[in-house]
């Protein structure tokens, strides 16, 4: 009834709804096919690191994603960004798989000797297009993005507010006036809203104006950041997040999203001020709103994955600390150096010119051309360059003839006051991680020469979180042939980070801040076993991949199930699943073991989960998301219960085996009806080895019951598991609707055929849904002999698990042996679990005495 209720409600609220209806007036197109089918939506906040994130969180400033992680079982993990730490190369990589696609956000390409800005159209579809014809698939194919560098595969209408992309601009034209006033009526308030939004970052930008030249800012600079902040952090947010919404409404398979307003603001007052910190409370509001909208959708199962590309060193600008450019400096430095014929570089100081161009959200790209008389250039030279962004500065076309370049590579840190300056050797080669042979790359800091890998620790410093990883790819990126022949870095070990842009907050180095980005994701969706312990935005593709080519369960078209033993078997499926299939954890060390007493314990998670034949409260039928429920809290023993195997009703799908698989666990199944090739009943799931002791239906009720021949028949089954050699004895179980028949169950649950026979061994778990409330006399009858578990463990206030959306009545259970301590109890009211089925899983931690091991090597 409640789920009639429910699906009926999300009906007439996809009717009104505002998404559906600006999608059809704009003439979008709208994906009616594979509803069941996976679709995920991607949010990158922008320049956020990961100790900012912890700082906001602690602070209150992100009271959803707070949520996330405390109810939805969200988990935060680490992220190495790669360097360079810029948006453009995490995007490549996500979207592309190519790590360091380009060396910074400005460079020179060295075949056109052209300066590029990836916010500039040529320069995005110049690099996106060498990704594409190298055979990179892209990840957001028939998707959408918005505020990105790339379309990565998205249609040239479905990548918004990005380079070279029209977005909606054509639908918009098409429209006509009428769809438009309906349109703009139809979302009054959240144009109220954006107007009162913008009113007050007004406000606050004007104030922040005036402290800024309070404390000594350019007044110019200072004035033209008001419009640029009020446009990217509220009007830009609003916007985008305006058409996820619409975008999750017509039910993409793959969105995009960059929030920039926090990176904005990091560069401009710092990445831990508060009025950076001020923009995470919108960023957290539209995450919010996106989040909603994904899992209200009825076109898609979205998931929401949340990350950042990114984070921000505090910094000083090169300019303030040394009183002049770092290009003029770098002219100076090399102004004293015997030139080449051409004479690039000349002896006075006018001998280069300095260039800035305004980058879009404040960020500067410095660019030095020589001053030089056209009659004595030498054809086929090009001019020195600079591109200089963040703590991260390339020199190009250095020509000081007969100069090694380990010498200018002193020259510049001992002229300039640069922290490190690093090029590659092209003379000398080495074998790369890889196998393959690599040039060497040298370089010079404060304490002398250096040369990477070799002396990485010393540049990186104890305290990196990932100086490793970042060596190799700072190594990598002198490589890089967009690079140049001189690789400045405003920071390293034991130095303050220095910025060679004007800006207060940078990144695009190698920084142990800048690199240190973090990972939103769903309980199920984990980080590759690589024992990094961490993603990095190549991680987050392949992840992602997988899950979108998952394919939602079809009707079986293998043969029957075929009996082995006492043992029922059904043959696999070969749907591929959006889980991460993880590995069995059996014991499986090569030591000769000798068994002690059983003084050692190891904790055994059991869930016990009536999944209502795989039927949500919106009506949909998805074993995939009963796996994803499953997964989300790593169990290790599932018992289900209103499981349909082959049934009409369902599709044909044998639901314990697609769940099973999903979940990489071993599957017993107890049919308590069966109806020729049709059967219904609970199962028993485990990644532990499992073996089958009886299965069988239990007693129904009495024959003078009006009930019987109406009643539905009721089953058992009695599985013995080995955790870590100690067999622990299950029972799963769904007791009948009558009092009387619950209580003819429970006699027979408890007697010689079942947990009294002499060959049941201690420990003892029974657990299922018993269809009483915990006062009654058949829960009373258990409880003589075992423990409820949810009265067991100190503090705990025993959780109600039906129905799932105001789950009042306690009627699932979890009951053991007493020996088996409570260790923890979970009845998880997430989104996800409120919808999946009409009850909530009921999750137990037990201490379980094990057989512990000497872990003698073998002879």
């Amino acid at each position: 009834m409640m789920t009639r209720i429910e699906s009926t409600l999300r009906r007439w609220r996809r009717r009104i709804s505002r998404s559906e209806w600006l999608a059809r007036m704009l003439k979008l197109q709208i994906n009616e096919r594979d509803p069941d089918a996976p679709a995920l939506v991607l949010i990158q906040i922008d320049g956020l690191a990961r100790p900012q994130l912890d700082k906001a969180l602690a602070d209150g400033k992100m009271p959803f994603l707070k949520k996330l992680i405390q109810r939805e079982h969200y988990h935060l993990d680490h992220m190495y960004s790669g360097v360079p730490a810029t948006t453009p190369a995490v995007q490549a990589e996500i979207f592309y798989g190519v790590k360091a696609a380009v060396p910074a956000f400005g460079f020179m390409s060295t075949e056109s000797q052209e300066m590029l800005r990836m916010y500039e159209s040529n320069a995005a579809n110049m690099v996106e297009k060498k990704l594409s014809d190298a055979g990179h698939e892209p990840l957001l194919k028939q998707g959408s993005c918005y505020v990105s560098v790339f379309r990565a595969g998205a249609e040239n209408d479905e990548a918004h507010f990005c380079p070279a992309s029209t977005g909606w601009g054509p639908s918009l034209k098409e429209a006509g006036p009428l769809a438009l006033i309906v349109l703009l009526l139809a979302n009054l308030w959240s144009l109220i809203r954006t107007g009162a939004l913008l009113l007050l970052e007004l406000v606050l930008s004007v104030v922040d104006f005036f402290r800024g030249l309070t404390d000594g800012e350019d007044f110019l600079r200072e004035l033209m950041f008001i419009p640029t902040r009020i446009a990217i952090t509220i009007l830009m947010r609003e916007l985008s997040t305006v058409g996820v919404k619409i975008d999750i409404a017509r039910g993409l398979p793959v969105i995009y999203i960059n929030l920039l307003g926090y990176d904005e603001q990091s560069h401009r007052r710092g990445p831990s001020s508060k009025f950076a910190h001020w923009t995470l409370k919108g960023i957290d509001d539209a995450i919010a709103r996106i989040w909603r909208a994904a899992h209200r959708s009825s076109r898609r199962h979205y998931d929401v994955w949340i990350y950042s590309d990114h984070g921000q060193e505090d910094s000083l600008p090169y300019e303030t600390l040394h009183g002049r450019s770092f290009a003029d400096a770098v002219s100076k430095a090399l102004s004293d150096l015997p030139q080449n014929p051409s004479g690039y570089v000349s002896s006075s100081d006018r001998g280069v010119q300095l260039q800035r161009v305004r980058l879009f959200g404040g960020q500067w790209v410095q660019k030095l051309f020589p001053i030089e008389d056209p009659d004595e250039r030498v054809e086929g030279k090009a001019p020195m360059a600079l591109s200089a962004m963040g703590p991260l500065a390339l020199l190009y076309n250095i020509h000081c003839q007969g100069t090694p370049a380990a010498e200018i590579a002193r020259l510049l840190v001992e002229k300039t006051h640069a922290p490190m300056v690093l090029y590659e050797d092209k003379s000398t080669t080495e074998t790369g991680p890889d196998g393959e042979p690599v040039t060497k790359v040298r370089g010079w800091w404060r304490h002398g020469a250096i040369s990477l890998p070799e002396d990485g620790h010393k540049v990186m410093g104890c305290e990196h979180p990932f100086a490793e990883e970042a060596v190799e790819d700072l190594a990598n990126l002198c490589r890089h042939p967009d690079a140049g022949d001189f690789v400045v870095s405003g920071w390293c070990a034991g130095h303050e980070s220095i910025s060679f842009a004007i800006e207060s907050g940078s990144h695009g180095g190698a920084g142990p801040n800048e690199t240190h980005a973090f990972a939103l994701m769903p309980g199920d969706i984990h980080f590759p076993e690589n024992g990094l312990g961490h993603w990095r935005p190549k991680d987050i593709r392949n992840a992602a991949l997988a899950f979108l080519k998952a394919q939602p369960a079809q009707e079986l078209k293998s043969p029957p199930a075929v009996s082995v033993g006492a043992n029922t078997v059904q043959p696999a499926t070969t749907t591929e699943s959006p889980l991460p299939a993880e590995p069995k954890r059996h014991d499986s060390e090569e030591t000769s073991a000798t068994y002690a007493p059983l003084s050692a314990s190891k904790n055994l998670r059991v869930m016990t989960y009536n999944v209502h034949i795989c039927k949500g409260m919106d009506g949909k039928l998805s074993p995939e998301r009963i796996a994803r429920v499953i997964a989300r809290y790593s169990p290790d023993v599932v018992a289900l219960q209103e499981v349909d195997v082959r049934r009409k009703r369902t599709g044909g799908i044998d639901q314990a085996h697609q769940i099973s698989q999903m979940l990489s666990m071993d599957c017993h199944f107890q049919p308590a009806m069966h109806m020729e090739d049709e059967r219904y009943g609970d199962a028993i799931m485990s990644p532990h080895p499992l073996r089958l002791v009886r299965k069988d239906i239990l007693p129904g009720p009495a024959e003078r019951s009006i009930h019987y021949g109406r009643a539905e028949p009721r089953g058992a089954l009695w599985m013995e598991l080995d955790f870590h050699g100690t067999p622990v004895q299950l029972f799963n179980t769904h007791l009948g609707l009558s009092k009387g028949e619950r209580l003819r169950q429970v006699d027979a649950l408890l007697g010689t055929g079942w947990m009294g026979n002499p060959n049941c061994s201690r420990p003892r778990i029974l657990m299922g849904d018993f269809n009483a409330l915990p006062n009654s006399a058949e829960i009373k009858r258990i409880t003589c002999v075992l423990d409820d578990v949810q009265l067991q463990l100190p503090g705990h206030k025993p959780k109600g698990t039906f129905f799932s959306r105001l789950p009042k009545a306690r009627i699932d259970y979890v009951f053991a042996d007493g020996e088996l301590a409570v260790n923890g109890i979970l009845v998880p009211r997430s989104e996800l679990t409120r919808l999946a089925s009409d009850h909530l899983p009921l999750i137990v931690d037990l201490r379980v005495p094990v057989k512990i091991r000497d872990s003698k090597p073998s002879p």
